[in-house]
């Protein structure tokens, strides 16, 4: 699949990400070209694994980070679907098959204030006499926005003895939702991850296919879709820390010292600034592939799963940020105009700190997993 991003469409991706983010606007351009490029059902070809996802993401987000970031939501769920069908749940076969035909798929699961992420809910759901259940709550950071034809989401059920989470799908044409047009964003402008309001939706009982208590539990979805989620999110940051490291080098070439009349390419400082983001980044790229690569083959890595999900997304995401800015410093003064691709990655290289795990929530699963439970 990675073969598909040609360096041509890559830079005119790149071209069009600076216009998306100048007018807030959303990658319908990017989008069109990706879906005739067959790349939003990687996951349903025999050979796409979350290996050949990962990869294909990075080379992406060297070009459109906001772009690459909002297509993982639907390649999460494509992802989840292949993972639990590979280890013979196929609950989720009927994601695969509409993705095959060309639906798109987005994640609604992110809610304000939820820090139990998949693990509680504030969205209520109320079953009704069919066996659905209508929605009623709002979803933050709903990617995708303005094109997303299935929408998957979660709510709690508190109307039997133990409450549950219960998760499905909603259509695009189905009544009861609003998308408000909120994503006034410092950076992934492109994405329009625009706010849901769920306000009765109705998810009917065949598209109803999880149904779990309250709190952490084993269920196979879970697991997928932290290995989807965590190791797609860092592949893009890992696309940024990359494109960083070459303008950096591509700065450094460019610039010149008007007091020593050389390429600052010459420069001990300059060099150095270099060295550590290539050095930074390079630690990066294997841990990708290694942790997608075990995904693909069903290594088990017991207890120390969720671990080794949750510190690849933080590593990464710090990494690429680290990275970006020593490419700023090298740089130098014209980064900091808004026209700067370095400028517009440095404002989307901020978003990862705000996609699940958190640093605080990574640290409590790094050491329930090392540690034990704190209580």
């Amino acid at each position: 699949m990675i073969d598909l991003l040609s360096d041509e469409l890559l830079e005119r991706f790149r071209a069009r990400a600076a216009v998306y983010d100048a007018e807030n606007r959303f990658f319908s351009e990017d989008l069109e070209e990706l879906k005739e490029l067959g790349y939003l059902r990687l996951f349903t070809k025999p050979d796409g694994g979350l290996a050949a996802a990962a990869a294909a993401q990075q080379r992406l987000a060297t070009a459109a980070p906001a772009t690459a970031l909002a297509v993982n939501m639907h390649l999460v769920w494509t992802g989840v679907a292949r993972l639990l069908k590979e280890r013979g749940d196929d609950s989720l076969q009927f994601v695969l098959d509409e993705a095959e035909q060309g639906e798109v798929f987005a994640f609604g699961n992110s809610e304000a204030g939820n820090d139990s992420v998949l693990f509680d809910s504030t969205t209520v759901a109320e079953p009704t006499a069919e066996g659905g259940y209508r929605f009623k709550g709002t979803k933050i950071f709903t990617s995708l926005s303005p094109a997303w034809t299935r929408l998957g989401i979660f709510g709690k059920d508190s109307s039997g003895p133990e409450p549950r989470l219960v998760h499905g799908f909603i259509h695009r044409e189905t009544p009861g939702y609003r998308i408000m047009e909120d994503w006034d964003t410092l950076g992934m402008r492109a994405s329009q991850s625009n706010s849901t309001v769920l306000d009765g939706v109705l998810i009917p009982r065949e598209r109803i296919f999880r149904s779990l208590p309250v709190g952490p539990n084993a269920d196979p979805l879970i697991f997928a879709i932290f290995a989807c989620f965590e190791t797609l999110v860092a592949s893009v940051y890992a696309g940024i820390g990359e494109r960083s490291v070459n303008l950096a080098a591509e700065a450094a070439r460019r610039r010149r010292s008007l007091k020593n009349e050389a390429s600052l390419a010459k420069d001990p400082l300059v060099r150095a600034r270099v060295a550590r983001a290539a050095l930074i980044m390079d630690g990066i790229y294997p841990q990708i592939e290694a942790v997608a690569q075990d995904v693909d083959q069903e290594v088990d890595r017991g207890k120390q799963w969720f671990a080794s999900l949750v510190g690849l997304k933080i590593r990464t995401t710090e990494a690429a940020r680290e990275t970006v800015d020593l490419a700023i410093k090298v740089a130098g003064g014209a980064s900091y105009f808004s026209g700067s691709e370095l400028s517009r990655l440095y404002r989307d290289v901020l978003a990862g700190q705000f996609h699940p795990s958190s640093e605080d929530s990574a640290l409590n699963t790094i050491a329930t997993a090392w540690l034990g439970p704190a209580l």
